[in-house]
């Protein structure tokens, strides 16, 4: 966020005043990542924070009282602009009223694969290890690698590289605004509901005193009590360029190329639709209003706004997958599809099945030994009646064959 300060005098004091832009454009989240230009909001405390969620949800449960501390315990740690998170956890859940697909029981403040028509989600242990996996799974979009991510959706999305060349593309630090974009690509609202939140926590208690200035003292490990009054946010930047490489946690390492592990039945194989037509409808998510927003009677669970992408029917939830521009799970009558999916294997099988009367052919990428297990365990999650019509050494002599039964696209 670029803030921008002006004076007004106040009661004869002096006060500086974030200015936020009236119409909050593609450019204004900050980026994901701290920076010597790019701090959490000073006034961003944890007393602060959960006293601004409560002004909106009067009747929180109180064992969220340290969810603020968890967030900038956990943010520092990571190198990441928790402030934001925070906004976002308030979005995603509806200042915890949760009122789409995830429950409160479940501890996942991000809706961590949670993709709609009823799929929950992930579940946490408890409130720490449900903020750590909303930040890990942050950090991941700003391009850093998380090493043993809490979540098995942030896991999955790394290691089969599925934001790697939407990465590629940014020659600056990736903001939240792009997450936001990625993260929610059918809303036009998503990025415009994170900066309403942040304004009006930033125009409202970060002007205030902090109900609870002990907290950061207790975070930090230091002495005395917090800064108790501030009336603004520091001032940041939205660098054009990349930042300077800076120190980062040990649970962090820079981006590096990887072979993806060897899956087996029991994890999630990558899917990729390889033709679709202009007859598929693009996947759009559900729009929350800024008004929706701030009564908190509803939620961006339902908007599938985890990484939203083609699935064939029937997916599981959580799935890791390779986003591609209007490609969800085919309608056309009569028609088929050709999908690629992956159990990190170098054998394939060509799996067929019918849904809504279209015919779908997946090249499946199977372990030598676990052919059967893995082909099964995909029909049953991903294919329901659907039946191995062959078997290949290799995934390009399967997708050779695959498009001569569907040579459409």
């Amino acid at each position: 966020m670029t803030c921008r300060f002006r004076p007004l005098l106040l009661a004869g004091v002096a006060l500086s005043v974030s200015l936020f832009p009236a119409a909050a454009s593609a450019a204004n989240l900050p980026p994901i990542r701290t920076s010597a230009s790019n701090a959490v909001a000073e006034c961003a405390t944890p007393g602060r924070l959960m006293a601004f969620l409560k002004e909106r949800n009067p009747k929180l449960d109180s064992r969220y009282d340290e969810l603020g501390s968890h967030y900038m315990r956990h943010g520092e740690a990571l190198g990441v602009r928790w402030d934001y998170a925070f906004f976002q956890m308030i979005l995603e859940t509806g200042h915890l009223t949760y009122k789409g697909d995830v429950r409160a029981d479940q501890n996942n403040f991000a809706g961590l694969g949670a993709t709609g028509k009823g799929a929950r989600g992930e579940r946490f242990s408890d409130i720490s290890t449900g903020v750590r996996a909303h930040l890990e799974h942050v950090v991941m979009y700003s391009g850093e690698r998380v090493e043993n991510p809490v979540a098995e959706r942030t896991r999955n999305i790394q290691d089969w590289g599925v934001l790697t060349s939407w990465q590629k593309g940014f020659s600056r630090p990736i903001t939240y605004t792009d997450l936001a974009k990625k993260w929610a690509p059918g809303s036009r609202r998503y990025t415009r509901d994170m900066q309403t939140i942040a304004t009006r926590f930033f125009e409202g208690p970060c002007r205030e005193p902090d109900p609870r200035p002990e907290l950061v003292a207790e975070i930090r490990g230091t002495s005395g009590q917090a800064v108790a009054h501030k009336s603004a946010p520091p001032e940041t930047t939205v660098s054009t360029l990349p930042s300077a490489p800076e120190a980062k946690p040990d649970v962090v390492a820079k981006v590096e190329k990887k072979p993806p592990q060897v899956q087996t039945a029991s994890m999630t194989p990558s899917v990729t639709l390889l033709n679709p037509s202009e007859a598929d409808e693009p996947v759009k998510a559900v729009e929350a209003s800024v008004s929706v927003v701030e009564e908190a009677v509803a939620t961006v669970d339902d908007q599938a706004t985890v990484e939203v992408a083609a699935l064939p029917s029937g997916a599981a939830a959580g799935a890791a997958v390779t986003p591609q521009k209007d490609a969800p799970p085919a309608k056309a009558k009569g028609s088929c599809r050709v999908w690629t999916a992956s159990y990190g294997g170098s054998k394939a099988i060509i799996i067929k099945a019918v849904q809504d009367a279209t015919t779908n052919y997946t090249v499946l990428d199977v372990n030598e030994g676990a052919e059967k297990r893995e082909a099964d365990a995909y029909i049953n999650a991903y294919a329901k009646g659907g039946a191995s019509v062959g078997e290949f050494s290799s995934q390009s002599q399967a997708l050779e064959k695959a498009f001569e039964l569907c040579p459409e696209g």
